[in-house]
């Protein structure tokens, strides 16, 4: 039965740095990307909403119009 046990500390994510290293730096990789990207997303939908409706007065306009 003594045979039957089985190493698994090469495995534990604690354990074996390289394979967490590797881990991390594509989780952080990820989510960098992601928050570009949403941002991005973000600005493309939200361009032209908010604009104000501004009123310009005839007199400034290119081809002014008096009264």
């Amino acid at each position: 039965m003594a045979h039957d046990i089985q190493d698994n500390s090469n495995k534990d994510f604690t354990k074996n740095w390289v394979n967490s290293s590797r881990f991390l730096f594509y989780l952080q990789v990820f989510c960098v990307l992601a928050f570009v990207l949403g941002g991005c997303y973000r600005l493309y939908n939200q361009r032209y909403k908010g604009k104000p409706d501004v009123e310009i007065q005839s007199s400034t306009k290119y081809t002014p119009e008096y009264k």
